[in-house]
């Protein structure tokens, strides 16, 4: 029996415990995430798959504080970064004013709303990086494609940037919900015949100055983490950080990869 892709991804992501595709959720997140993906090779690695031209226009969807909108700003014309969270788009803003970035459109709209309502218009790329935390990934692909013919998606591998590690050390279980896979085949099922490369990263390379540090860089993983969860925490690093001549690493590194995910609208569509 064939398997509806769109209704395994929905049931895949009930599993989960934790729903990041809520508004509060980013919210609360936005500012320690946006120091954590400072320090991460990933949107450079996006970006030579990307091979971005000059004269292109690029929404990018589920922006966040301008992962990859800031470094693709100089390399194309144009940008519209929409995000849910008002304060990812707060501290995007706050960066283009301060690096004096006038090519970067910046607004609060989510997957959910009605992008034409929005004044989202026609663009040469649509991108949705690590940002597919949608119920319905069908009407989100169709939705990227009504806004352009140039589509490139990121999503999960394994674990993704979600050190199992971590979570086991708080005491609790890690449901990341469902990884590339699931997009891959929902698109073949579409009719598209994707093309889908791989960038990792390892986090566990990170070099940390303290111990406070260490912490703080993995509290972005965690919802509500509790004054027990967080001293777990902090005992666990203490047991697993290992002095270098820079500072302080993790003796195991964590390996992050992800899928990216791209293909051409046909006229058909």
């Amino acid at each position: 029996m064939d398997i509806d892709w769109n209704a395994a991804w929905q049931q895949a992501r009930s599993c989960g415990k934790e729903k990041r595709d809520k508004k509060g959720y980013w919210n609360k997140r936005a500012d320690s995430f946006a120091d954590h993906v400072k320090t991460s090779p990933y949107a450079a690695s996006f970006l030579r798959l990307l091979e971005p031209l000059p004269d292109w226009s690029v929404l990018d969807v589920g922006c966040g504080a301008g992962t990859l909108a800031l470094p693709l700003a100089p390399l194309v014309k144009r940008i519209t970064a929409i995000d849910l969270s008002e304060r990812m788009i707060e501290l995007l803003g706050e960066t283009c004013h301060r690096d004096q970035l006038t090519n970067i459109d910046a607004r609060v709209v989510g997957w959910e709303d009605d992008w034409n309502l929005a004044g989202i218009g026609a663009h040469d790329v649509a991108i949705a990086s690590r940002s597919l935390v949608v119920d319905d990934l069908r009407t989100a692909i169709l939705k990227l494609e009504s806004k352009a013919r140039r589509l490139f998606v990121s999503s999960l591998v394994d674990d993704g940037p979600f050190d199992r590690r971590i979570f086991e050390a708080i005491g609790r279980d890690l449901n990341r919900g469902p990884d590339y896979i699931y997009l891959y085949n929902l698109l073949y099922q579409m009719g598209v015949r994707a093309e889908i490369r791989f960038v990792e990263n390892s986090e566990g390379k990170k070099i940390y100055r303290d111990l406070d540090e260490a912490v703080d860089n993995a509290l972005w993983m965690i919802d509500a983490i509790t004054p027990e969860e967080h001293e777990r925490l902090r005992r666990w690093f203490e047991k697993n950080l290992r002095k270098t001549t820079d500072g302080w690493r993790l003796d195991r590194q964590h390996r992050v990869r992800w899928a990216v995910i791209s293909w051409e609208r046909t006229e058909e569509k």
